[in-house]
Protein backbone atom coordinates (compact mmCIF):
# COMPACT_ATOMS: atom_id res chain seq x y z
CA UNK A 1 0.00 0.00 0.00
CA UNK A 2 1.54 3.56 -0.79
CA UNK A 3 1.36 5.81 2.04
CA UNK A 4 -1.93 7.43 2.62
CA UNK A 5 -3.09 10.39 3.97
CA UNK A 6 -3.93 8.96 7.57
CA UNK A 7 -3.42 12.75 9.71
CA UNK A 8 -7.19 13.81 11.18
CA UNK A 9 -6.78 16.73 9.54
CA UNK A 10 -5.96 15.70 6.06
CA UNK A 11 -9.28 13.06 5.97
CA UNK A 12 -11.60 13.74 3.30
CA UNK A 13 -14.56 15.25 5.31
CA UNK A 14 -15.62 17.83 2.42
CA UNK A 15 -18.13 20.07 3.00
CA UNK A 16 -21.19 20.28 1.12
CA UNK A 17 -21.44 23.78 -0.92
CA UNK A 18 -21.97 24.59 -4.77
CA UNK A 19 -20.98 21.64 -7.26
CA UNK A 20 -17.40 22.21 -8.65
CA UNK A 21 -17.04 22.41 -11.95
CA UNK A 22 -17.62 19.33 -14.35
CA UNK A 23 -18.99 17.45 -11.70
CA UNK A 24 -22.14 14.88 -11.73
CA UNK A 25 -25.33 16.77 -9.94
CA UNK A 26 -26.68 15.67 -7.00
CA UNK A 27 -29.63 13.79 -6.71
CA UNK A 28 -31.62 12.76 -3.53
CA UNK A 29 -30.25 8.94 -2.96
CA UNK A 30 -32.51 8.48 0.60
CA UNK A 31 -34.62 6.13 -0.61
CA UNK A 32 -32.71 3.55 -2.30
CA UNK A 33 -30.31 4.17 0.73
CA UNK A 34 -32.97 3.13 3.31
CA UNK A 35 -34.16 0.49 1.11
CA UNK A 36 -30.34 -1.16 1.27
CA UNK A 37 -30.29 -2.54 4.94
CA UNK A 38 -27.80 -4.60 6.33
CA UNK A 39 -30.24 -7.41 6.87
CA UNK A 40 -31.06 -7.43 3.50
CA UNK A 41 -27.21 -7.57 2.60
CA UNK A 42 -26.52 -10.36 5.10
CA UNK A 43 -29.37 -12.48 3.77
CA UNK A 44 -27.40 -12.73 0.76
CA UNK A 45 -24.31 -13.13 2.40
CA UNK A 46 -25.80 -16.12 4.54
CA UNK A 47 -26.54 -18.04 1.36
CA UNK A 48 -23.08 -18.08 -0.19
CA UNK A 49 -22.05 -19.07 3.34
CA UNK A 50 -24.13 -21.92 2.98
CA UNK A 51 -23.12 -22.83 -0.65
CA UNK A 52 -19.37 -22.70 0.19
CA UNK A 53 -19.97 -25.16 3.41
CA UNK A 54 -21.95 -27.40 1.05
CA UNK A 55 -19.10 -27.56 -1.35
CA UNK A 56 -16.07 -27.62 0.59
CA UNK A 57 -15.71 -24.65 2.17
CA UNK A 58 -15.20 -22.93 -1.07
CA UNK A 59 -16.42 -20.69 -3.79
CA UNK A 60 -13.30 -20.41 -6.12
CA UNK A 61 -13.77 -20.25 -10.02
CA UNK A 62 -13.70 -23.57 -11.35
CA UNK A 63 -15.62 -25.32 -8.31
CA UNK A 64 -19.39 -26.20 -7.42
CA UNK A 65 -19.46 -23.75 -4.91
CA UNK A 66 -18.60 -21.00 -7.66
CA UNK A 67 -21.29 -22.27 -10.11
CA UNK A 68 -23.97 -22.68 -7.15
CA UNK A 69 -23.00 -18.93 -6.21
CA UNK A 70 -23.82 -17.93 -10.01
CA UNK A 71 -26.62 -19.16 -9.55
CA UNK A 72 -28.11 -17.75 -7.14
CA UNK A 73 -27.46 -14.69 -8.51
CA UNK A 74 -28.65 -15.16 -11.56
CA UNK A 75 -31.88 -16.47 -9.73
CA UNK A 76 -31.91 -13.33 -7.17
CA UNK A 77 -31.37 -11.04 -10.45
CA UNK A 78 -34.01 -12.21 -12.81
CA UNK A 79 -36.99 -12.90 -10.05
CA UNK A 80 -36.02 -9.03 -9.67
CA UNK A 81 -36.77 -8.47 -12.97
CA UNK A 82 -33.64 -8.25 -14.84
CA UNK A 83 -32.16 -9.32 -18.37
CA UNK A 84 -29.48 -11.46 -17.15
CA UNK A 85 -26.95 -13.22 -19.10
CA UNK A 86 -23.84 -15.46 -18.43
CA UNK A 87 -20.49 -15.02 -20.10
CA UNK A 88 -18.70 -18.51 -20.09
CA UNK A 89 -14.81 -18.03 -20.48
CA UNK A 90 -11.81 -20.75 -20.01
CA UNK A 91 -8.67 -19.96 -17.46
CA UNK A 92 -6.31 -22.02 -16.13
CA UNK A 93 -7.63 -23.24 -12.50
CA UNK A 94 -5.06 -24.68 -10.34
CA UNK A 95 -5.13 -25.89 -6.34
CA UNK A 96 -2.99 -26.89 -4.38
CA UNK A 97 -3.21 -30.26 -2.35
CA UNK A 98 -0.75 -30.31 0.26
CA UNK A 99 1.63 -28.15 1.38
CA UNK A 100 5.13 -27.50 -0.39
CA UNK A 101 8.21 -28.67 1.26
CA UNK A 102 11.48 -27.44 1.11
CA UNK A 103 15.08 -29.22 3.05
CA UNK A 104 18.36 -28.31 2.31
CA UNK A 105 19.91 -32.00 2.74
CA UNK A 106 23.91 -31.32 2.43
CA UNK A 107 26.31 -29.80 3.24
CA UNK A 108 24.44 -28.92 6.87
CA UNK A 109 20.34 -29.71 6.98
CA UNK A 110 17.92 -26.80 6.70
CA UNK A 111 13.97 -26.67 6.65
CA UNK A 112 12.69 -23.59 5.28
CA UNK A 113 9.34 -21.91 4.90
CA UNK A 114 8.31 -22.00 1.28
CA UNK A 115 4.87 -21.25 -0.36
CA UNK A 116 3.53 -23.38 -4.13
CA UNK A 117 3.65 -20.88 -6.56
CA UNK A 118 0.12 -20.79 -8.89
CA UNK A 119 0.60 -22.94 -11.35
CA UNK A 120 3.25 -25.13 -9.94
CA UNK A 121 3.14 -28.67 -11.04
CA UNK A 122 3.29 -31.88 -8.49
CA UNK A 123 7.12 -33.83 -8.03
CA UNK A 124 9.43 -34.41 -5.43
CA UNK A 125 12.61 -33.54 -6.86
CA UNK A 126 15.92 -34.11 -4.54
CA UNK A 127 18.96 -32.54 -6.85
CA UNK A 128 21.91 -29.85 -6.62
CA UNK A 129 20.89 -26.28 -6.61
CA UNK A 130 22.67 -24.16 -8.66
CA UNK A 131 21.88 -20.58 -8.42
CA UNK A 132 21.56 -18.01 -11.92
CA UNK A 133 24.74 -16.24 -12.84
CA UNK A 134 23.23 -13.01 -12.09
CA UNK A 135 21.90 -13.44 -8.27
CA UNK A 136 22.49 -10.34 -6.44
CA UNK A 137 23.24 -11.00 -2.49
CA UNK A 138 23.84 -8.78 -0.80
CA UNK A 139 20.30 -7.03 -3.15
CA UNK A 140 20.85 -3.60 -4.79
CA UNK A 141 18.72 -0.90 -3.18
CA UNK A 142 16.23 -0.69 -5.73
CA UNK A 143 14.78 -3.52 -7.37
CA UNK A 144 16.18 -4.57 -10.99
CA UNK A 145 17.61 -8.17 -10.71
CA UNK A 146 17.68 -9.88 -13.86
CA UNK A 147 17.60 -13.17 -12.35
CA UNK A 148 16.88 -15.78 -15.12
CA UNK A 149 15.56 -13.38 -17.81
CA UNK A 150 17.69 -14.76 -20.15
CA UNK A 151 18.58 -17.97 -21.20
CA UNK A 152 21.91 -17.32 -20.55
CA UNK A 153 21.57 -16.72 -17.24
CA UNK A 154 21.38 -20.59 -16.57
CA UNK A 155 24.33 -23.22 -16.23
CA UNK A 156 22.61 -26.28 -18.03
CA UNK A 157 21.49 -29.03 -15.83
CA UNK A 158 22.92 -32.03 -17.28
CA UNK A 159 21.91 -35.48 -16.98
CA UNK A 160 21.19 -35.65 -13.07
CA UNK A 161 18.46 -33.73 -10.88
CA UNK A 162 18.78 -30.06 -10.33
CA UNK A 163 17.13 -27.16 -8.46
CA UNK A 164 17.46 -23.86 -10.15
CA UNK A 165 17.47 -21.43 -7.75
CA UNK A 166 16.75 -17.67 -9.21
CA UNK A 167 15.65 -14.24 -7.81
CA UNK A 168 12.72 -11.74 -8.18
CA UNK A 169 12.92 -9.64 -10.31
CA UNK A 170 12.45 -7.10 -13.56
CA UNK A 171 10.67 -10.22 -15.68
CA UNK A 172 7.49 -12.47 -14.98
CA UNK A 173 8.00 -15.89 -13.15
CA UNK A 174 7.02 -17.77 -15.96
CA UNK A 175 9.92 -15.99 -18.22
CA UNK A 176 12.31 -17.65 -15.41
CA UNK A 177 10.51 -20.80 -14.89
CA UNK A 178 10.07 -21.57 -18.80
CA UNK A 179 14.01 -20.71 -19.12
CA UNK A 180 15.11 -22.95 -15.99
CA UNK A 181 12.72 -25.52 -17.72
CA UNK A 182 14.38 -25.15 -20.87
CA UNK A 183 17.81 -25.90 -19.19
CA UNK A 184 17.11 -28.91 -17.83
CA UNK A 185 16.29 -28.03 -14.25
CA UNK A 186 14.04 -30.55 -12.58
CA UNK A 187 12.54 -27.86 -10.21
CA UNK A 188 12.72 -24.06 -9.19
CA UNK A 189 13.11 -22.35 -5.65
CA UNK A 190 12.56 -18.48 -6.32
CA UNK A 191 13.61 -16.22 -3.70
CA UNK A 192 12.18 -12.39 -3.15
CA UNK A 193 14.22 -9.33 -4.22
CA UNK A 194 15.42 -8.09 -0.89
CA UNK A 195 14.40 -4.16 -0.99
CA UNK A 196 11.89 -3.01 1.20
CA UNK A 197 8.35 -4.72 0.68
CA UNK A 198 10.12 -7.97 -1.20
CA UNK A 199 11.55 -9.86 1.49
CA UNK A 200 9.02 -12.10 3.18
CA UNK A 201 8.32 -15.10 1.70
CA UNK A 202 7.48 -15.48 -2.19
CA UNK A 203 4.37 -16.79 -4.06
CA UNK A 204 2.75 -15.68 -7.35
CA UNK A 205 1.39 -16.50 -10.52
CA UNK A 206 2.99 -18.25 -13.09
CA UNK A 207 1.06 -17.28 -15.83
CA UNK A 208 0.32 -21.10 -17.39
CA UNK A 209 0.71 -24.21 -15.96
CA UNK A 210 4.06 -25.68 -15.39
CA UNK A 211 4.82 -30.05 -14.56
CA UNK A 212 7.88 -29.14 -12.25
CA UNK A 213 8.02 -27.86 -8.84
CA UNK A 214 8.03 -24.24 -8.16
CA UNK A 215 7.97 -22.71 -4.95
CA UNK A 216 8.96 -19.55 -2.90
CA UNK A 217 11.70 -18.42 -0.36
CA UNK A 218 11.78 -15.34 1.77
CA UNK A 219 14.65 -13.17 0.95
CA UNK A 220 17.23 -14.02 3.64
CA UNK A 221 16.67 -17.96 3.07
CA UNK A 222 17.39 -17.46 0.16
CA UNK A 223 20.56 -15.26 0.44
CA UNK A 224 21.71 -17.81 3.10
CA UNK A 225 20.77 -21.30 0.33
CA UNK A 226 22.48 -18.80 -2.12
CA UNK A 227 25.75 -18.63 -0.06
CA UNK A 228 25.48 -22.18 1.12
CA UNK A 229 26.28 -22.64 -3.06
CA UNK A 230 29.50 -20.48 -3.24
CA UNK A 231 31.05 -22.85 -0.88
CA UNK A 232 30.31 -26.33 -2.40
CA UNK A 233 27.63 -28.02 -3.99
CA UNK A 234 24.65 -28.10 -2.22
CA UNK A 235 21.64 -30.70 -2.33
CA UNK A 236 17.90 -30.08 -1.46
CA UNK A 237 14.74 -31.48 -1.83
CA UNK A 238 11.36 -29.62 -3.20
CA UNK A 239 8.16 -31.39 -2.75
CA UNK A 240 4.65 -29.93 -4.06
CA UNK A 241 1.39 -31.71 -4.75
CA UNK A 242 -0.89 -29.49 -7.04
CA UNK A 243 -3.73 -29.99 -9.57
CA UNK A 244 -4.12 -27.54 -12.73
CA UNK A 245 -6.48 -27.44 -15.63
CA UNK A 246 -5.28 -24.46 -18.04
CA UNK A 247 -8.71 -24.89 -19.49
CA UNK A 248 -10.91 -25.01 -16.72
CA UNK A 249 -14.37 -23.06 -17.34
CA UNK A 250 -15.97 -20.08 -15.35
CA UNK A 251 -18.32 -17.45 -15.78
CA UNK A 252 -19.33 -13.65 -15.14
CA UNK A 253 -23.29 -12.87 -14.57
CA UNK A 254 -24.35 -9.59 -16.05
CA UNK A 255 -27.72 -8.25 -15.62
CA UNK A 256 -29.24 -4.31 -16.72
CA UNK A 257 -31.93 -2.48 -16.04
CA UNK A 258 -34.41 -2.77 -18.86
CA UNK A 259 -34.67 1.19 -18.76
CA UNK A 260 -32.10 3.47 -19.23
CA UNK A 261 -30.09 5.14 -22.16
CA UNK A 262 -28.14 2.07 -23.90
CA UNK A 263 -25.39 5.08 -25.07
CA UNK A 264 -24.80 5.83 -21.36
CA UNK A 265 -24.02 2.23 -19.18
CA UNK A 266 -22.75 2.35 -15.93
CA UNK A 267 -20.94 -0.90 -14.87
CA UNK A 268 -21.28 -1.96 -11.20
CA UNK A 269 -19.32 -4.58 -10.70
CA UNK A 270 -18.17 -7.40 -8.04
CA UNK A 271 -16.07 -10.48 -8.33
CA UNK A 272 -18.25 -13.84 -7.66
CA UNK A 273 -15.77 -15.96 -6.53
CA UNK A 274 -13.47 -16.96 -3.19
CA UNK A 275 -10.44 -18.02 -3.32
CA UNK A 276 -9.79 -21.98 -2.69
CA UNK A 277 -8.37 -21.38 0.78
CA UNK A 278 -12.10 -20.75 2.15
CA UNK A 279 -15.73 -19.39 1.93
CA UNK A 280 -15.20 -15.49 1.12
CA UNK A 281 -17.61 -13.79 2.65
CA UNK A 282 -16.22 -11.02 3.39
CA UNK A 283 -13.50 -11.19 0.04
CA UNK A 284 -15.73 -10.28 -2.07
CA UNK A 285 -19.10 -11.94 -0.54
CA UNK A 286 -19.66 -8.46 1.13
CA UNK A 287 -19.24 -6.56 -2.69
CA UNK A 288 -21.65 -9.26 -4.37
CA UNK A 289 -24.19 -9.03 -1.57
CA UNK A 290 -24.03 -5.04 -1.58
CA UNK A 291 -24.45 -4.82 -5.29
CA UNK A 292 -27.23 -7.77 -5.00
CA UNK A 293 -29.26 -5.73 -2.65
CA UNK A 294 -28.88 -2.65 -4.86
CA UNK A 295 -30.02 -4.16 -7.50
CA UNK A 296 -32.72 -6.02 -5.75
CA UNK A 297 -34.54 -2.43 -4.44
CA UNK A 298 -34.22 -0.20 -7.69
CA UNK A 299 -36.29 -2.79 -9.45
CA UNK A 300 -38.30 -2.70 -6.10
CA UNK A 301 -39.02 0.75 -5.60
CA UNK A 302 -40.05 0.85 -9.49
CA UNK A 303 -36.93 3.76 -10.10
CA UNK A 304 -36.39 4.46 -13.94
CA UNK A 305 -32.70 5.12 -14.71
CA UNK A 306 -31.73 7.74 -16.78
CA UNK A 307 -28.65 5.54 -17.83
CA UNK A 308 -28.31 1.66 -18.10
CA UNK A 309 -27.08 0.52 -15.19
CA UNK A 310 -25.26 -3.09 -15.64
CA UNK A 311 -24.90 -4.98 -12.66
CA UNK A 312 -21.80 -7.67 -13.30
CA UNK A 313 -20.51 -10.45 -10.96
CA UNK A 314 -16.88 -11.22 -12.02
CA UNK A 315 -15.65 -14.76 -12.08
CA UNK A 316 -11.97 -15.54 -11.85
CA UNK A 317 -10.88 -12.27 -9.76
CA UNK A 318 -8.43 -14.16 -7.41
CA UNK A 319 -7.02 -16.00 -10.67
CA UNK A 320 -5.81 -12.63 -11.64
CA UNK A 321 -8.91 -10.52 -13.19
CA UNK A 322 -9.75 -12.69 -15.53
CA UNK A 323 -13.23 -12.31 -15.42
CA UNK A 324 -13.22 -8.35 -15.57
CA UNK A 325 -10.41 -8.66 -18.34
CA UNK A 326 -12.08 -11.31 -20.49
CA UNK A 327 -15.80 -9.13 -20.92
CA UNK A 328 -13.68 -5.77 -21.63
CA UNK A 329 -11.30 -7.62 -24.07
CA UNK A 330 -14.54 -9.15 -25.98
CA UNK A 331 -16.50 -5.87 -25.97
CA UNK A 332 -17.58 -4.77 -29.47
CA UNK A 333 -15.98 -1.40 -29.79
CA UNK A 334 -19.18 0.56 -30.05
CA UNK A 335 -20.58 -1.71 -26.69
CA UNK A 336 -17.30 -0.14 -25.22
CA UNK A 337 -17.36 3.14 -25.79
CA UNK A 338 -21.21 3.08 -24.40
CA UNK A 339 -20.11 2.63 -21.09
CA UNK A 340 -19.35 5.90 -19.21
CA UNK A 341 -18.20 4.57 -15.73
CA UNK A 342 -17.51 1.27 -13.54
CA UNK A 343 -18.19 1.68 -9.54
CA UNK A 344 -16.01 -1.37 -7.99
CA UNK A 345 -16.71 -2.46 -4.46
CA UNK A 346 -14.41 -5.29 -3.28
CA UNK A 347 -14.04 -6.07 0.48
CA UNK A 348 -17.19 -3.46 2.27
CA UNK A 349 -17.58 -5.15 6.04
CA UNK A 350 -14.22 -5.89 6.81
CA UNK A 351 -13.74 -5.91 10.67
CA UNK A 352 -11.05 -3.47 11.43
CA UNK A 353 -12.44 -0.87 8.89
CA UNK A 354 -11.16 2.06 6.90
CA UNK A 355 -13.03 3.97 4.79
CA UNK A 356 -11.04 3.71 1.87
CA UNK A 357 -12.14 5.83 -1.54
CA UNK A 358 -10.30 5.36 -4.67
CA UNK A 359 -8.35 8.43 -5.50
CA UNK A 360 -9.71 9.03 -8.52
CA UNK A 361 -7.90 12.42 -9.44
CA UNK A 362 -4.19 10.61 -8.03
CA UNK A 363 -4.20 13.90 -6.02
CA UNK A 364 -3.30 12.03 -3.09
CA UNK A 365 -1.30 9.05 -4.12
CA UNK A 366 0.58 8.17 -7.13
CA UNK A 367 -2.22 6.64 -9.95
CA UNK A 368 -4.81 8.35 -11.44
CA UNK A 369 -7.49 6.99 -12.91
CA UNK A 370 -9.14 8.10 -16.49
CA UNK A 371 -10.57 11.67 -16.81
CA UNK A 372 -13.97 11.73 -14.79
CA UNK A 373 -12.07 9.52 -12.25
CA UNK A 374 -11.90 12.22 -9.75
CA UNK A 375 -15.84 12.98 -10.48
CA UNK A 376 -16.86 9.55 -9.14
CA UNK A 377 -14.38 9.94 -6.26
CA UNK A 378 -16.02 12.98 -4.95
CA UNK A 379 -19.41 11.17 -5.70
CA UNK A 380 -17.96 9.26 -2.70
CA UNK A 381 -16.21 12.20 -0.69
CA UNK A 382 -19.23 14.05 -0.59
CA UNK A 383 -21.66 11.73 0.61
CA UNK A 384 -19.45 11.00 3.30
CA UNK A 385 -18.72 14.24 4.47
CA UNK A 386 -22.56 15.13 4.31
CA UNK A 387 -23.14 12.47 7.01
CA UNK A 388 -19.69 13.48 8.95
CA UNK A 389 -17.85 10.61 8.14
CA UNK A 390 -14.05 10.85 7.37
CA UNK A 391 -12.70 8.59 4.43
CA UNK A 392 -9.09 8.10 3.59
CA UNK A 393 -7.71 7.68 -0.26
CA UNK A 394 -7.19 4.36 -1.45
CA UNK A 395 -4.82 4.21 -4.69
CA UNK A 396 -5.58 2.39 -8.01
CA UNK A 397 -3.15 -0.41 -7.42
CA UNK A 398 -4.67 -2.55 -9.87
CA UNK A 399 -5.88 -5.29 -7.07
CA UNK A 400 -9.23 -5.61 -8.49
CA UNK A 401 -11.72 -5.23 -11.16
CA UNK A 402 -11.43 -2.31 -11.99
CA UNK A 403 -7.95 -2.61 -13.22
CA UNK A 404 -9.65 -3.51 -17.06
CA UNK A 405 -11.41 -0.76 -17.09
CA UNK A 406 -9.01 1.82 -16.33
CA UNK A 407 -6.51 0.35 -18.90
CA UNK A 408 -8.71 1.23 -21.97
CA UNK A 409 -10.07 5.10 -20.73
CA UNK A 410 -12.75 4.39 -18.66
CA UNK A 411 -13.26 6.46 -15.56
CA UNK A 412 -13.95 4.18 -12.64
CA UNK A 413 -14.58 4.46 -8.45
CA UNK A 414 -15.39 2.55 -5.86
CA UNK A 415 -15.20 1.30 -1.91
CA UNK A 416 -12.85 -0.93 -0.27
CA UNK A 417 -12.93 -0.89 3.83
CA UNK A 418 -9.40 -2.90 3.78
CA UNK A 419 -7.47 -6.46 3.70
CA UNK A 420 -4.22 -7.58 4.95
CA UNK A 421 -2.66 -4.42 5.89
CA UNK A 422 -2.19 -3.24 9.20
CA UNK A 423 -4.24 -0.34 10.38
CA UNK A 424 -2.41 2.73 11.43
CA UNK A 425 -2.56 4.97 15.67
CA UNK A 426 -3.80 7.44 12.79
CA UNK A 427 -6.70 5.75 11.50
CA UNK A 428 -7.21 3.71 14.81
CA UNK A 429 -7.69 7.21 16.53
CA UNK A 430 -10.50 8.11 13.32
CA UNK A 431 -11.87 5.34 12.81
CA UNK A 432 -11.81 2.80 15.85
CA UNK A 433 -10.59 -0.41 15.95
CA UNK A 434 -7.70 -2.05 16.79
CA UNK A 435 -3.92 -0.12 15.46
CA UNK A 436 -1.48 -3.02 14.30
CA UNK A 437 -3.98 -5.21 13.46
CA UNK A 438 -4.97 -6.19 10.18
CA UNK A 439 -7.93 -4.97 8.63
CA UNK A 440 -9.09 -8.12 7.84
CA UNK A 441 -7.39 -10.55 9.81
CA UNK A 442 -9.21 -13.78 8.04
CA UNK A 443 -8.45 -12.35 4.21
CA UNK A 444 -8.35 -15.10 2.46
CA UNK A 445 -8.44 -17.59 4.66
CA UNK A 446 -11.01 -20.13 5.81
CA UNK A 447 -12.37 -18.04 8.55
CA UNK A 448 -13.53 -15.98 6.11
CA UNK A 449 -17.35 -16.34 7.19
CA UNK A 450 -20.59 -14.56 8.08
CA UNK A 451 -19.01 -14.06 11.53
CA UNK A 452 -16.13 -12.12 9.56
CA UNK A 453 -18.00 -8.99 8.75
CA UNK A 454 -18.33 -5.82 10.27
CA UNK A 455 -22.29 -4.58 10.48
CA UNK A 456 -21.13 -0.89 10.65
CA UNK A 457 -18.76 -1.37 7.91
CA UNK A 458 -21.74 -2.85 5.88
CA UNK A 459 -24.14 0.06 6.92
CA UNK A 460 -21.97 2.90 6.42
CA UNK A 461 -20.18 1.67 2.95
CA UNK A 462 -23.59 0.15 1.31
CA UNK A 463 -25.17 3.29 1.90
CA UNK A 464 -22.18 5.20 0.00
CA UNK A 465 -22.22 2.69 -3.04
CA UNK A 466 -26.12 2.85 -3.06
CA UNK A 467 -26.00 6.72 -3.22
CA UNK A 468 -23.17 6.47 -5.95
CA UNK A 469 -25.50 4.01 -8.04
CA UNK A 470 -28.10 6.25 -8.06
CA UNK A 471 -26.44 9.47 -8.66
CA UNK A 472 -24.59 7.78 -12.05
CA UNK A 473 -27.94 6.29 -12.90
CA UNK A 474 -30.27 9.49 -12.10
CA UNK A 475 -27.72 12.31 -13.17
CA UNK A 476 -28.47 14.44 -16.19
CA UNK A 477 -24.77 16.15 -16.15
CA UNK A 478 -21.26 14.75 -16.42
CA UNK A 479 -17.96 14.44 -15.62
CA UNK A 480 -16.63 16.65 -18.82
CA UNK A 481 -16.08 20.26 -19.55
CA UNK A 482 -19.71 20.24 -22.04
CA UNK A 483 -20.99 18.37 -19.03
CA UNK A 484 -21.41 14.87 -21.13
CA UNK A 485 -21.26 11.58 -19.61
CA UNK A 486 -20.08 9.51 -22.00
CA UNK A 487 -16.11 9.62 -22.65
CA UNK A 488 -14.10 7.84 -25.79
CA UNK A 489 -13.19 4.22 -24.13
CA UNK A 490 -9.67 4.32 -25.76
CA UNK A 491 -7.72 0.84 -25.83
CA UNK A 492 -4.24 1.09 -24.08
CA UNK A 493 -1.05 -0.57 -24.25
CA UNK A 494 -0.58 -0.46 -21.07
CA UNK A 495 -2.02 -2.66 -18.56
CA UNK A 496 -3.17 -1.76 -14.55
CA UNK A 497 -0.66 -3.62 -12.42
CA UNK A 498 -2.00 -6.72 -11.06
CA UNK A 499 -0.97 -7.13 -7.52
CA UNK A 500 -3.29 -9.54 -6.14
CA UNK A 501 -1.36 -12.29 -7.36
CA UNK A 502 2.30 -10.91 -8.44
CA UNK A 503 3.82 -12.45 -11.80
CA UNK A 504 7.05 -10.90 -11.39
Amino acid sequence: MRKAVIAATALSLVTLGAAPANAVDRVNSKRLRDAVTVNGILGHERVLQRIASQNGGTRASGTPGYAASAAYVKDTLTAAGYRVSEQEFTFPFFRELAPPTLAQLTPAPADYATKTFDLSGSGDVTGTVTPTTDVQVPAPATPGVTSGCEAADFTPAGAAPAIALIQRGTCTFQIKVSNAVAAGYDAVVIFNEGQAGRTDVLSGDLGRAFEIPVVGLSYADGAALFAATQSGAVTARVTTSTFADPAAKTSNVIAETPGGDPDKVVVVGSHLDSVIEGPGINDNGSGVATNLEIARQLAALKVKPRQKVRFAFWGAEEAGLLGSEHYVATLPDADLARIFANLNFDMLGSPNYVRFVYDGDGSQTTVSGPPGSGEIERIFTDYFAGQGLATEPREFNGRSDYGPFIAVGIPAGGLFSGAEGKKTEAQATVYGGTAGAAYDACYHQACDTTNNLNPAALAELSDAAAHAVYTLAMTRTGFFPDGSLRAAARRSAAKAPRTTHPTR
